[in-house]
């Protein structure tokens, strides 16, 4: 059950714990990329009577020392806070990169009743068109438009519009569907010039602003736009989803965990069952430079609100009684409120570091695929071993 750990920390906080902070090694089973490992270790804090002002403080004082021990660097404080629905609309991430600048633009409202179908049927369906200017970069080559474009299907979108604006005319496969009104308004809305390079995304709000999101790291590389950066910029990150809708299951599931605390607004309607992306957790993201360093939540403490969530996730009374009634009945003994965060520690190390990758300060790093090369791990296991742990493989039969 991955949210067990999650239990055994509330659990304490139940208990009269009050608070704690360990040094935890951790195992996650999750695509691994240059600042992600399987293992990793993270400095865990959770605590009683605990405010997100509380975290904040702590957690800022922490990285203030920190850098100042290490690096003799003042990291000043207090951080600027930014909701995740603020972050995605301008950065198309939430964790945000924002030592440039190229923020993504609603430009919707210019296409309502465009000639140009892609775009006008995205805002009449209830979605958005975004876009966002590469100043300068119309310069871009085919291969790295094509690069561009790969990274946008790869976030789910089915291809990538673009305008390079040369001194003549304006070079794009879409130009021909835009009328010059159409034209005009979006010079005035991305402040366009000549050779800058525009790219689009359309269709539903969140989605489109990932793809753009994504899009727009990739054209800051290109254009080495944070070549020589040494800023240093810290962010909260705040007000997540709370629940999300999961297409393929047909159901709505829990963003952050299911013990994951709504914001006050939002209460009474988790207790009615009005379910919607817009209710917002009382959830936090510390992030530097693009990167999460850390996140955390305050935890539901009341049976009632507990129980509400677990029956807006589909968990009938019978499972959250067999799965979850340990936890349901520490609630009802009155909880003290509770949350916490944790900090990735190797993640840290990286970033203060300046390394390129997270194995770079870890003495054994398993590779991208998981392995350790040097102990040949995983290998293949004996019959023995397998007959031990009650496992029996069955080959099909051969044709």
């Amino acid at each position: 059950l991955p949210q067990a750990p999650q239990q055994y920390k509330q659990l304490l906080m139940v208990a009269g714990m009050e608070r704690y902070f360990q040094i935890a090694r951790c195992f996650r089973d999750e695509d691994l990329r240059a600042d992600r490992q399987l293992e990793f270790t993270q400095v865990d804090i959770e605590a009683s009577f605990i405010t997100p002002e509380d975290i904040y403080n702590l957690v800022e004082g922490l990285l203030k020392r920190v850098y100042k021990e290490s690096l003799d660097v003042d990291i000043p404080t207090p951080f600027p806070r930014m909701t995740w629905r603020e972050a995605m609309d301008q950065y198309g991430s939430d964790k945000p990169e924002r030592r440039f600048g190229m923020k993504l633009t609603d430009v919707s409202s210019i296409f309502e009743n465009s000639g140009f179908k892609v775009f006008s049927s995205a805002v009449s369906n209830g979605g958005v068109v975004k876009a966002i200017n590469a100043k300068g970069f119309g310069s871009a080559s085919v291969g790295q438009i094509d690069a561009l474009t790969k990274t946008a299907v790869e976030a789910g979108a089915k291809g990538l519009a673009y305008i390079k604006v040369r001194e003549e005319d304006w070079r794009s496969p879409i130009s021909k569907f835009l009328s010059d009104e159409e034209k005009q308004k979006l010079t005035e809305a991305l402040n366009i010039e000549t050779g800058d390079l525009v790219l689009f995304a359309a269709g539903p709000w969140e989605p489109s602003c990932d793809i753009l999101g994504r899009v727009r790291l990739q054209c800051a590389e290109f254009m080495e736009l944070l070549k020589d950066n040494t800023e240093r910029d810290f962010l909260w990150v705040i007000e997540f989803p709370l629940v999300g809708w999961d297409e393929e299951e047909q159901r709505w599931v829990a963003i952050h965990h299911p013990f994951t605390r709504p914001v006050k607004e939002d209460e009474e309607k988790l207790l009615k069952g009005e379910l919607s992306s817009d209710l917002r957790a009382q959830a936090y993201d510390v992030v530097l430079n693009g990167t999460e360093l850390g996140g955390g939540s305050l935890r539901i403490h009341e049976r009632d609100l507990q129980s509400a969530m677990f029956k807006a996730l589909g968990v009938t009374e019978e499972q959250a009684r067999e799965q979850f009634g340990h936890i349901l009945d520490a609630f009802s003994f009155g909880a003290p409120p509770h949350g916490g965060l944790a900090l990735g520690l190797d993640r840290l190390v990286m970033m203060i570091c300046n390394a390129e990758s997270i194995r770079e300060v870890i003495a054994f790093p398993k590779n991208n695929r998981g392995a350790d090369l040097m102990s040949d791990s995983p290998a293949a296991a004996e019959e023995r071993q397998l007959r031990d742990i009650h496992i029996q493989v069955k080959l099909p039969a051969k044709k």
